[in-house]
């Protein structure tokens, strides 16, 4: 339990912030004295508060003078949230600079307690990440590909590690930027096909009337322009690994000539008669539900089970964040300023600021990102002000037509509506509660009852 001290000479206020934080699951104790913060910070053992939420003005030593008590004992920032009545803006400096955390000013919205202690817990979390975060990259593989110590990524590395030496075809499903080419390579290189090539087919790339030609090869005077017989990507592929991206594009006269040739191993080039048989495992991967794709009479169902033998699910990044520092720092080693520099090093709000980012293009955008980071800092340190999401955000939408075919209840779907409306408000108000409530015309702990999983500067927003 996350411990509390409550310090004001007011024992009204005192007793609404005991009630508060307590019914928020946090341990709390109070005093009126600033004296009785400096030696309760001091006396450390498992009884010091990892928190003070400290008025200014108290009799004897004041909120400032304790601060600068604290200084001698604590790093900065000290763990300390001020209050005052007196917000003048010489003395909100001054408490900023002798190392508070934050500061609030009377009157205060009780919900901004709660959204600055939560906010300073989730901060002191980050922290701890990135202080272990050099000694895990230390023990990284930098031949790696995929890049994560997530509970999500330990169970697809366990389920490549199962099927890499079978024959059976994978499917490999997940939102686009996930990382889907790159286990299509890791199964390739750890198969018994891996002194074969790995030859990759975008199947979106390319228009349905070269798709056949491009998969399976064409004899010459086959079509016009056809002036000389090509070998198809399966041909290519004998002895190999063959990976078909984006396979839920094909059309279903495409998809029927795909099932022939996972069936008997063999099919004709377009334009010929000769039967050209291949020894190639087949992966694909597809960022669309496949499922919904056969109700529609878009996917053929059999072709879905001979390509879905075994199934590997890349999760988004926003449901692995805690991943995200470890791919920082291997993006910032990949892409330098220029080839003889030092890896360009991130400050702790930059961090911040990408991990409190929803990242609707996944492990791709936040790649982009560090990397036009890196530009604009020059190969230095990146701060807040070098990250730049434009271009790469999109705007979160409902899919009712999906949902419903998911058997999704009116309920569920107004739901659905209402956290996009949320997401959009915290986005356009860059994250502030207060602001994004007044937009939405409801209330801050509405606000934050609505917001599960919306993060805001880090915390999750979301109360019971």
């Amino acid at each position: 339990m996350q411990r509390v001290l409550v310090a004001d000479d007011d024992a009204d206020l005192r007793k609404v912030l005991r009630d508060l934080l307590t019914d928020e699951g946090f341990a709390v104790t109070e005093t009126d004295q600033g004296d009785a913060v400096v030696a309760a910070m001091s006396a450390g053992g498992d009884d010091m508060p990892q928190l003070v939420v400290m008025d200014l003005r108290m009799p004897g030593t004041g909120g400032l003078d304790a601060l600068k008590a604290m200084r001698g004992t604590h790093g900065l920032p000290l763990p300390v949230i001020v209050i005052t009545g007196f917000g003048s803006s010489n003395t909100a400096i001054e408490a900023m600079q002798l190392g508070a955390y934050d500061y609030i000013t009377k009157p205060f919205d009780l919900d901004d307690i709660l959204l600055t202690v939560n906010r300073y817990f989730a901060w002191q979390s980050l922290n701890e990440q990135v202080a272990s975060l050099s000694t895990r990259l230390g023990n990284a593989d930098p031949s790696e590909l995929l890049i994560g110590n997530s509970g999500p990524m330990q169970e697809v590395y366990k389920t490549i590690g199962r099927v890499a030496r079978s024959d059976a075809t994978v499917l490999i499903t997940g939102e686009t930027g996930t990382g889907k080419e790159l286990v299509a390579t890791i199964l390739h290189r750890s198969s018994g096909y891996a002194r074969g090539p790995l030859i990759k087919v975008n199947c979106a790339a390319l228009p349905e009337t070269l798709l056949e030609s491009e998969l399976f090869g064409h004899e010459k005077g086959a079509f016009t322009g056809a002036i000389a017989q090509r070998k198809g990507r399966f041909e290519m592929a004998n002895k190999g690994t063959i990976f078909l991206d984006e396979v839920g594009e094909m059309s279903l006269s495409t998809q029927k000539k795909l099932l022939r040739v996972l069936q008997e191993r063999e099919f004709e080039r377009v334009g010929g008669s000769v039967t050209v048989k291949v020894d190639t495992r087949v992966i694909s991967a597809t960022n669309k539900e496949l499922t919904l794709e056969i109700a529609d009479a878009r996917f053929r169902e059999d072709l879905y089970y001979r390509l879905n033998v075994i199934s590997i699910h890349l999760p988004p990044l926003r449901e692995r964040r805690e991943d995200i520092p470890l791919l920082v720092e291997y993006f910032l080693d990949k892409h330098r300023y220029t080839s003889s520099s030092d890896p360009a090093k991130v400050s702790q709000p930059a961090l911040y600021k990408l991990l409190e980012n929803t990242w609707p293009g996944n492990v791709r955008e936040l790649q982009n990102v560090v990397e036009r980071a890196v530009i604009v800092a020059q190969g230095g340190v990146i701060t807040d002000s070098h990250i730049d999401f434009t271009g790469g955000e999109r705007r979160p939408t409902v899919d009712f037509r999906t949902r419903l075919r998911g058997g999704a209840t009116l309920a569920e779907l107004i739901d659905a509506s209402v956290s996009v409306a949320v997401t959009e408000a915290l986005q356009l108000s860059q994250g502030d509660s207060a602001a994004a409530a007044k937009m939405l015309g409801i209330t801050v702990s509405e606000l934050q009852a609505r917001t599960n999983p919306v993060m805001v500067n880090g915390v999750s927003q979301a109360r019971a």
